[in-house]
């Protein structure tokens, strides 16, 4: 009997045959880069694929993740910090947080480096999280360090298991795929719900 295939089994088998691409280190940094200041997507749909496409090169794919996500960081601090009204400002009322968002800063006097390194290693959105360490003037070194080890566990985390369980894990991705999509907008949502019960 035929499997039927999906539009969303398409478009992974898609995602895997570009992985292999040689760009797909340029389009993960780009893609990481703009997540953590503007861009709503999280790079660990491109993260993923690559690492099982590629998996020696695991720990190298990780650390351009990593690397560009942080950058990417710094970006959205500087938002925060010198265009918030300009930049940030519109961002941070896509999440319709504006109201709120000033009692952020008090929080972060006592527990600015905690609150990165939560956003950096969870679903949370960490964009909203990088411009509010930049609006409350956090210290820039201690954001920074907390934004390489949240992100460096996150993304070395899943660069690990992928290699390791590699062949286990493409079959169950590719056995649960519509699951896992829907698990990962459930994610979405529940940090959306964090942040609305946070600011």
């Amino acid at each position: 009997m035929k499997t039927r295939t999906t539009w969303l089994d398409r478009l992974y088998q898609r995602i895997i045959s570009l992985a292999s691409h040689r760009h797909a280190n340029s389009a993960l940094a780009g893609v990481s880069f703009a997540e953590s200041s503007v861009f709503p997507i999280p790079p660990d749909i491109m993260l993923i694929p690559m690492v099982l496409a590629r998996p020696r090169k695991a720990f190298w794919i990780a650390s351009v993740c990593t690397v560009a996500s942080v950058l990417g960081g710094v970006l959205g601090y500087y938002i925060g910090h010198e265009l918030y009204d300009l930049v940030g400002r519109p961002i941070i009322e896509f999440y319709h947080q504006t109201e709120k968002f000033n009692g952020l800063r008090d929080e972060y006097n006592k527990w600015g480096a905690w609150i990165v390194f939560i956003a950096g290693i969870t679903p949370i959105p960490y964009k909203v999280f990088t411009i509010a360490s930049g609006v409350a003037n956090l210290d820039i070194w201690i954001f920074v360090l907390a934004s390489i080890v949240s992100r460096g566990l996150r993304f070395f985390g899943i660069s690990l298991i992928l290699y390791v369980f590699g062949d286990t894990m493409r079959v169950f991705i590719e056995k649960h795929l519509n699951k896992l999509l829907l698990l990962s907008l459930v994610f979405l949502f529940v940090g959306y719900l964090v942040i609305s019960w946070w600011f």
